[in-house]
C-alpha cells in the first residue's frame, strides 16, 4: 500500500479548531495527534481526521454519516476506538466542534497514560 503524505490543509484546519481544547501536540509519524492525559483523542492522517469515541458514540456516528469509517491506518490494523470523520463533517464548523468535543471529553474521562519507555 502506498503512504499518503498527510493533508497540510487538514491539519491548518484541525489546528484553527484544537484552540478550543487544552490539549498537547505531538507528531506521530509525520503526522499531528493531540492529547488529553496523554491519551490521543484527535489528529490527521493522510488525507482524514480521525476522533476517539466510546462505541456507542462511534455507532452513532457510522449511523448518522455514510462516509464515516473505522480508522484503520494500515490495512488490517483497525484501530477500535477510533473513526475516520467525513469530509461532510470538517466542512461544517459546527459539526467539526461537536466531534471534536465528544472525542476530548471521551479521552478527558481517560485515566493518565503513562509515557512508553523509550529503549537504550
Amino acid at each position: 500500500m502506498e503512504w499518503k503524505k498527510v493533508s497540510l490543509e487538514l491539519c491548518d484546519l484541525l489546528d484553527t479548531y484544537i484552540v478550543e481544547f487544552p490539549s498537547e501536540k505531538k507528531m506521530m509519524f509525520g503526522c499531528p495527534a493531540f492529547f488529553v492525559n496523554n491519551n490521543m483523542f484527535t489528529g490527521v492522517f493522510a488525507d482524514s481526521i480521525f476522533v476517539r469515541l466510546t462505541p456507542g458514540d462511534r455507532e452513532r456516528l457510522f449511523a448518522e454519516f455514510d462516509d464515516a469509517a473505522p480508522f484503520e491506518p494500515m490495512k488490517g490494523r483497525v484501530m477500535k476506538e477510533y473513526a475516520v470523520l467525513p469530509e461532510q463533517i470538517y466542512k461544517n464548523p459546527e459539526l467539526l466542534r461537536k466531534w471534536l468535543k465528544i472525542s476530548f471529553d471521551f479521552a478527558g474521562t481517560l485515566p493518565y497514560k503513562e509515557p512508553g519507555k523509550t529503549k537504550k
